[in-house]
C-alpha cells in the first residue's frame, strides 16, 4: 500500500478547485430558449405534472438518480466523533464512489445534530429531494434507532453503510471461504472482536445465512458478552453467550473456526491463530491496522484463509463492492426500501462473481497473471466491471420479488447492457457490433494459439456467441496453458500447424501460393516452408474458404504480417494499397482515424486509396463518411510539403467523386469545431456538416493521435486496427491489445466475413 502523507493528501484536496466533487447539467443551456425549458417559464409544466402525480418526479427530474450521503459526523472513520463539518472530506469521497463505481449523482450533506429525534426529522424533511439515502458514519447505538426510524417513515432505500456495507461484502467472503475450506455455516464457531454497527450487523447477516447463534461468542471493550452481564442494549444482548468457560478472546478463539476483528489493531496474536480449528477463517478488518497481520496469520497458520480491509493483500473486504451497486438496483426499479431480501440478493452475486473467470483488466489492475478462486481469491475485487451488472441486477430483481419496486424490469439484457453502457463498459456502436456478429458467426483463426491473452479472447469470443474459434499452435501446450488460466476449450478447434498430421494441408496450401504467386519468384519448396509459420498457414484457410476469418498480432512482427497479408490474400482489384483504421468512441461521438498501421509515409495515390477505403469502411459500420484530410495549415496558407498533398489529394477526390463529403487540408482543431469552420470557410463541403473521420499526412500523425486520446481519455473506447483493402477478412491487433481488444475485432472480423460472403454469393 503506497504511502500516504499529511503534506499529499491535504494537497489533494485543496489544489485546483477544493473538494472532490461538483454539479455538471445534463441538459443543452446554450441559448435563451434552452434557458427558458431549464427554468421559468418551462420549469413550471413539470411541477405541474409531479403535483398531479408525485411518482413523475422519476420520470422529470434526477430524483431516481440521486443519493443523499448524511451523516452528524459521530462516528467519521477511526477518528470518532469529530462533528459534521470535519466529516465532509469523508462524505465528498463517498460520493465520489457512488459516481465512479455506480454512475449515482450525490449531494454530501453534514448535519450538525447528535440528537436522534431531531437528527431523524432534518433527514425527513429533506427526503423528498432524493431516491435514496446512504447514512455515513453515525455513532452506535443512535445509528440502529436512525436507520429503522427513516426506513418506517420514508419510501425511499434507506441503508446505513458501516452497518450493512461490510456485513454485505464479508458475508459473501464468508460463504466462499466456507467452500474452500469445506465447511458448512450452521457448523462453524465464530468469534465476533467488536460490538459496533458492522459487527452487529455482520453477525446478524451471517445468523440470517444459516449461522447458529449458541455457535458466536462475542466480545467487546469489556470481555466477552455474556447473557448474565447487565445494562447490555438490544443489540449486544441478541448475542450475549450462555457460556461460562470463555472470558477472555484467546479462550474463545480456541477451536474456533471463524474470526471477524471489527475492533481495533494488534490484538490477535500467533498464538491465537494456532489455537484455531483447521482452515481457519479469519477477517481481520479493524482500520487503518487489523487485528494481525496479513504476514503473521499466514506464518503462524499456512492454511489460514485470511481477509483484511487493505488493498495490499489478497481477500479485501472493501465496501465499495457493494454499496455502488445495492442503490443502483435500488433506483433503477425506484425502490420503497432495501431490504433484507435486496440484501441477501447482493451478498450471494458478489459470492457467485469470484467463482467465474476474471476480466483482463483485473488481472492488468493487480499485476497478476490468472485470479482464480481459492484461498488467495474468494471476494471479487473492487475494479471488477462485472459487479454493477451482476450485483446491480440481482438487487433489482430482489426488490421485484419482495414487493418494493415501483418500476419493474422486463428484459434484464438489454438493463446489463444499459448499465455497462453508463460506466462505459460498452458503447452503442460495441453493442451493434455484437449482435449483429451473433447472428451470423463464423470460424475465426486466432493465430498466437498459446499467447493467454488470444486463449482468453478465443474463449470469450465463444461464450460471447460471437464466432467459432480456430487456435494455431501446439495442441499439448495450448490445453496445459488453457488449464492454468482454467479456461474450457469446449467448442474451441486446435490446429497443430507443424504437426505430421497437418502436412497433407500444408502441402496443398504450398501448391496453391505457388501457383498463385509464381511470376514472382515463388515456389514450391520456398510456399512449403512458409507453411510452417502461423500467418502464412492461416491466412491460406482463409484464402481457401477452410476459415472465414483471420486474426493475428500479439506478438507477431507487424511488417511481416503485412507481407504475408498481401502474398497470400493479395489487396481488392479496385485498390492498390490497403491500410488500418481505428475508431474512437467518445462523449462527443464516434470518430474514424486511418491510416494507423500499414503506410508510413503515402503519396498522392496512397492517400487516395486510403480515404476511399476509409468511406467504404464507415459505411460498412452504418455510417455515413465525413472525411477531414488533417495537416497543420489551412487550405493553402501554407502551399508546400504536406499541406499541398493533402489539398492534391482534396481536388482530385473532389472532382472524381463528386458525392463524398471530403474536404481540406485543414488542422485538427477545425475539423473539430464545425461552426467555426463554416464561419470562416463557407465554401467548404463539409458545410454544415459534423466531421466524423480524419485521414492523417503519414503513419506517425495517425498512430500518435489514436494513442495520445487513449492515453488521456481512458473512458474513451479505441476500437481497432480495423483492416481496410485486403481481398479477405484479415485483421490485426498489437502486442499491447487486451482480451476486449481482441473481441472487439473479432466482432468486426466476423461481420466483414460474413458482408464478404454475401458480396461473393451475388458475383
Amino acid at each position: 500500500m503506497a504511502k500516504i502523507t499529511k503534506e499529499a493528501a491535504l494537497q489533494y484536496h485543496e489544489e485546483g478547485r477544493p473538494g472532490k466533487i461538483e454539479v455538471m447539467p445534463t441538459k443543452a443551456y446554450h441559448t435563451q430558449t434552452d434557458l427558458s425549458l431549464a427554468y421559468s417559464p418551462g420549469v413550471a409544466y413539470p411541477c405541474l405534472e409531479i403535483q398531479n402525480n408525485p411518482d413523475d418526479a422519476y420520470r422529470y427530474t434526477d430524483k431516481g438518480n440521486l443519493v443523499a450521503v448524511i451523516s452528524n459526523g459521530t462516528a467519521v472513520l477511526g477518528l470518532g466523533d469529530i462533528g459534521a463539518m470535519s466529516g465532509k472530506p469523508v462524505m465528498e469521497g463517498k460520493g465520489l464512489l457512488f459516481k465512479i463505481y455506480g454512475g449515482i449523482d450525490v449531494f454530501d450533506i453534514e448535519v450538525n445534530e447528535k440528537d436522534p429525534e431531531k437528527f431523524c426529522e432534518a433527514v425527513e424533511r429533506i427526503a423528498p429531494t432524493f431516491g435514496g439515502i446512504n447514512l455515513e458514519d453515525i455513532k452506535a447505538p443512535e445509528c440502529f434507532y436512525i436507520e429503522e426510524r427513516l426506513k418506517k417513515n420514508l419510501d425511499i432505500p434507506v441503508m446505513h453503510d458501516d452497518q450493512h456495507g461490510t456485513a454485505i461484502i464479508s458475508a459473501a467472503g464468508l460463504i466462499n471461504a466456507l467452500e474452500v475450506a469445506k465447511k458448512k455455516i450452521e457448523d462453524v464457531k465464530i468469534v465476533v472482536s467488536g460490538a459496533g454497527a458492522a459487527a452487529i450487523m455482520c453477525t446478524r447477516l451471517y445468523v440470517a445465512l444459516g449461522a447458529k447463534r449458541e455457535n458466536i461468542v462475542m466480545l467487546d471493550s469489556r470481555g466477552v458478552i455474556t447473557s448474565d452481564r447487565e445494562g447490555l442494549n438490544e443489540q449486544k444482548k441478541f448475542f450475549a453467550t450462555d457460556r461460562r468457560d470463555v472470558h477472555t478472546l484467546a479462550e474463545a478463539m480456541q477451536d474456533a473456526d471463524v474470526f471477524l476483528g471489527l475492533s481495533k489493531g494488534n490484538i490477535v496474536t500467533q498464538d491465537m491463530i494456532r489455537s484455531m480449528a483447521h482452515h481457519p477463517i479469519v477477517f481481520a478488518l479493524a482500520n487503518p491496522t487489523p487485528e494481525i497481520s496479513y504476514e503473521d496469520a499466514m506464518a503462524a497458520r499456512p492454511d489460514v484463509l485470511m481477509s483484511t480491509g487493505r488493498t495490499d493483500h489478497p481477500n479485501q473486504i472493501n465496501n465499495v463492492i457493494g454499496f455502488p451497486y445495492i442503490f443502483r438496483g435500488a433506483l433503477d426499479v425506484n425502490a420503497k426500501a432495501i431490504n433484507e431480501e435486496m440484501k441477501i440478493a447482493a451478498v450471494h452475486a458478489i459470492a457467485d462473481l469470484a467463482k467465474q473467470p476474471v476480466p483482463d483488466v483485473v488481472n492488468n489492475v493487480y499485476g497478476v497473471n490468472n485470479l482464480t478462486f481459492g484461498p488467495d481469491y474468494f471476494i471479487p475485487k473492487p475494479v471488477d466491471p462485472r459487479l454493477i451488472t451482476e450485483v446491480s441486477s440481482a438487487v433489482a430483481k430482489a426488490a421485484m420479488d419482495s414487493g418494493v419496486a415501483r418500476k419493474p424490469i422486463t428484459d434484464w439484457e438489454k438493463y446489463k447492457r444499459q448499465l455497462r453502457l453508463r460506466m462505459g463498459q460498452e458503447t452503442s456502436l460495441t453493442q451493434k457490433l455484437y449482435e449483429t456478429a451473433r447472428k451470423h458467426p463464423q470460424k475465426v483463426v486466432f493465430a498466437e494459439g498459446l499467447h493467454p491473452t488470444m486463449i482468453k479472447a478465443a474463449v470469450q469470443a465463444y461464450n460471447e456467441g460471437l464466432c467459432y474459434p480456430i487456435l494455431l499452435g501446439n495442441d499439448e501446450m495450448i490445453k496445459k496453458q488453457a488449464a492454468e488460466l482454467e479456461l474450457s476449450l469446449e467448442g474451441i478447434e486446435i490446429v497443430n500447424l507443424r504437426h505430421d498430421n497437418q502436412r497433407e494441408r500444408r502441402e496443398r496450401y504450398a501448391k496453391l501460393l505457388a501457383e498463385k504467386r509464381c511470376r514472382e519468384g515463388y515456389n514450391f519448396e520456398e510456399a512449403n516452408d512458409k507453411m510452417f509459420e502461423r500467418n502464412y498457414f492461416g491466412m491460406m484457410m482463409v484464402e481457401t474458404g477452410e476459415a472465414d476469418a483471420f486474426i493475428t498480432g500479439v506478438y507477431t512482427k507487424f511488417s511481416n504480417t503485412i507481407k504475408a497479408a498481401t502474398e497470400v490474400i493479395g489487396i481488392r482489384p479496385k485498390y492498390k494499397h490497403f491500410g488500418t483504421m481505428h475508431i474512437i468512441n467518445s462523449k462527443r461521438g464516434t470518430y474514424y482515424i486511418a491510416d494507423t498501421l500499414v503506410n508510413r509515409s503515402p503519396d498522392k495515390e496512397v492517400l487516395k486509396d486510403i480515404a476511399r477505403l476509409t468511406a467504404d469502411t464507415i459505411r460498412f459500420f452504418n455510417d455515413e463518411p465525413k472525411i477531414a484530410m488533417i495537416s497543420y495549415s489551412n487550405f493553402g496558407v501554407d502551399k508546400d510539403g504536406s499541406p499541398k498533398l493533402m489539398a492534391d489529394v482534396v481536388r482530385e477526390m473532389q472532382e472524381e467523386y463528386p458525392s463524398l463529403k471530403i474536404d481540406g487540408e485543414m488542422s485538427i482543431d477545425l475539423a473539430l469545431d464545425h461552426e467555426r469552420r463554416d464561419e470562416k470557410y463557407p465554401f467548404l463541403r463539409l458545410h454544415g456538416e459534423v466531421v466524423n473521420s480524419m485521414i492523417f499526412t503519414n503513419l506517425s500523425a495517425a498512430n500518435s493521435a489514436y494513442k495520445l486520446i487513449q492515453q488521456f481519455s481512458p473512458e474513451t473506447e479505441v476500437i481497432g486496427p480495423i483492416q481496410m483493402g485486403l481481398n479477405k477478412p484479415i485483421h490485426f491487433t498489437d502486442f499491447d491489445s487486451g482480451v476486449r481488444d481482441i473481441v472487439n475485432i473479432t466482432a468486426v472480423a466476423v461481420i466483414d466475413a460474413y458482408i464478404d460472403k454475401l458480396a461473393r454469393s451475388r458475383r
